[in-house]
This record gives C-alpha cells, sequence and structure tokens, in this order.
C-alpha cells in the first residue's frame, strides 16, 4: 500500500466566517470573498484529514458550496 501523502485543497462554504468559526481550521488559510463566501484553503496530510475538514464543516451547520483539490506546484510533494 503506497504511503499517504500530502494534498492541498479548496473548501468554499456560504458566509463569511467569524474569527471564532474561523480558529476552528487551524490547517486553512480563510480568504473572505466579495460574494459573501469563504474560502479556506490548506495543505492537509491525507484522506482522513479531509474527511475531518468536512465533518467540521457539517457539524458547524454551514453549507458547502465546493471542494477541490489544488494543483500540485512542480516538484512539491
Amino acid at each position: 500500500m503506497a504511503p499517504a501523502t500530502a494534498r492541498a485543497y479548496e473548501l468554499r462554504v456560504e458566509r463569511h466566517l467569524g474569527s471564532g468559526a474561523a480558529a476552528l481550521f487551524p490547517e486553512f488559510e480563510l480568504h473572505h470573498e466579495p460574494d459573501g463566501s469563504t474560502v479556506l484553503t490548506g495543505t492537509l496530510a491525507d484522506q482522513a484529514a479531509l474527511h475531518g475538514a468536512l465533518a467540521r464543516v457539517r457539524d458547524l451547520g454551514l453549507v458547502l458550496i465546493g471542494v477541490r483539490e489544488l494543483p500540485r506546484v512542480h516538484g512539491a510533494g
């Protein structure tokens, strides 16, 4: 079985997250978009970490707009 490799992801949720909610996503950088959404960008160790982040989105009652894996930078990972 191949070892897990870290991957970068972007999660987009409805509404601008406040500092309290943002603190629950320490592995992500947050950016408020003009359309009122928040984009969370970060590198996660594996699929389990991604599912954990998605569970936090769910548990907070946030509306998930999208998830995408970001392209790898040449020479990284």
